[in-house]
């Protein structure tokens, strides 16, 4: 069974977006684009390393895919370069014709569908790079199976985020990390099955919080009722 790993740049306030440089993905105003480069050391060039080492294909939204069809194929003196040419590189996209990066392929117009099969064939891990809106469909899908996070220590206020709104819950475990001299947190994440929850409230409540209770259940009845 293949797995789904997000590998992911992230700032401390959940911001994915842009962090290779300049011109990479202004959208949206966002003005911070290149931040993950002035973090890059000596560690966090063997983690990457580290990633890449194991077979894997790509697994890319479109915008991502675009970015790095301009990219790759025309770096020869980085082993990336090579390495991204020959794997396959499965693609969400509604304009299936215009991937002209070799060895692309279509996920078609169900693209959690398509996943869900391709999990379940032989063969390597499907590694996301970028492609933050695919990400939100997936965790929607919960269909993330490994979260590599590289949390850079920058807030940048703005821009696309790694969670968005319609993640599915789920509990995770941690299963390897590091902390690189130069502060960012390599943090990598394994599924841990459902959330569970606990109470550190008071066994008999005062009055004071059953009137806090009943008062928010108020302020919901009349969310819901507006």
């Amino acid at each position: 069974m293949r797995r789904i790993v997000a590998a992911v740049f992230v700032s401390l306030d959940s911001v994915m977006q842009a962090p290779g440089g300049p011109q990479e993905d202004p959208t949206g105003g966002f003005r911070h684009e290149g931040w993950v480069a002035p973090h890059f050391d000596e560690a966090l060039f063997g983690v990457m390393g580290k990633l890449f080492e194991k077979p894997f294909d790509l697994l890319l939204g479109r915008r991502t895919y675009d970015i790095f069809a301009a990219h790759w194929p025309y770096v020869k003196d980085d082993p990336i370069g090579p390495m991204f040419d020959r794997v396959t590189k499965y693609v969400a996209t509604h304009d299936p014709e215009s991937l002209t990066w070799q060895n692309s392929e279509w996920l078609g117009k169900d693209v959690p569908a398509a996943l869900r099969k391709l999990r379940q064939d032989d063969g390597p891990d499907l590694l996301i790079q970028g492609s933050s809106e695919l990400i939100q469909e997936l965790l929607e899908h919960d269909l993330i199976d490994r979260f590599q996070l590289v949390v850079i220590p920058v807030i940048l206020g703005n821009g696309k985020k790694l969670f968005g709104t319609g993640a599915m819950p789920a509990a995770l475990k941690l299963t390897d990390s590091l902390v690189t001299p130069k502060g960012v947190i390599v943090a990598a994440y394994e599924r841990a099955g459902e959330v569970e929850t606990g109470n550190f409230g008071a066994e008999h409540p005062s009055e004071a919080e059953l009137e806090r209770r009943r008062g928010l259940a108020e302020m919901e009845r009349r969310r819901k009722s507006a």
